[in-house]
């Protein structure tokens, strides 16, 4: 049953990559967005990489497995620094009427490195065996802090008296996702027994952010001043 899970995922998952980087690339949407589009792109690479070892991790060694969570983990955090360098993106275009601006991203970028270092230090542990349990809970502090960030993003856009909805679409997703994520690891860290399901919940909401870009940039923009009732 999990492994049809993992399956599907990747059969849905990989085509909404692939989509959403043509969509991109046709649309010439990659330069207002490009950290979305390196984003995207490592985030497929990183996922064919990691195809093979997923679908086969019941039937390997200890050592096999092992190597696996290495692999898994360092893309991870490659994944953890794009997506709070696509936050911080946004965050900057999303301010380009506010003064302080360079203030404000100073502020944001030194608050984000500053939480991630005081994170990895209290969680990490040195036993090579304990790599997953706390990369597990530093991932989860990650996500909590990506989602902070995110909502601010999204109530200084709704706040915007220009909206900007494909901005909003976006910034939503992102928002399930980190969500998604910071629940899904805290689950995984509860216990070992619901380890599968917090995982899997982590994927759905992970595909629910790709399903979400993906209308987003196949539409038409309808930025819109406030108060203007439907898009033209």
């Amino acid at each position: 049953m999990q492994q049809a899970f993992v399956v599907c995922a990747y059969l849905l998952g990989l085509p909404l990559e692939l989509t959403i980087i043509a969509v991109l690339l046709r649309s010439g949407e990659y330069r207002r967005y490009p950290f979305i589009f390196l984003y995207t792109v490592v985030d497929l690479l990183t996922t064919i990489l990691e195809i093979q070892p997923a679908l086969a991790y019941g039937s390997r060694t200890p050592q096999a497995k092992h190597e696996w969570a290495l692999m898994f983990w360092y893309n991870e955090r490659i994944m953890q620094v794009l997506v709070f360098l696509l936050v911080i993106s946004l965050v900057y275009s999303a301010t380009k009427h506010l003064r302080p601006r360079r203030t404000l991203l100073l502020g944001i970028i030194c608050g984000t490195i500053l939480f991630a270092a005081i994170s990895f230090w209290f969680q990490y542990d040195p036993n090579p065996l304990a790599m997953s349990r706390y990369m597990t809970r530093w991932t989860r502090d990650l996500n909590f802090c990506a989602a902070i960030l995110d909502l601010g993003l999204w109530a200084m856009l709704i706040g915007s008296r220009q909206k900007e909805y494909k901005l909003l679409l976006i910034t939503g997703a992102l928002g399930i996702q980190f969500t998604g994520g910071a629940i899904g690891q805290s689950l995984r860290d509860m216990s070992p027994v619901i380890v599968a399901a917090a995982s899997d919940f982590t994927v759905v909401t992970n595909l629910a952010r790709l399903f979400i870009w993906w209308q987003a940039f196949r539409g038409q923009p309808n930025t819109l001043p406030a108060g203007n009732g439907s898009p033209k």
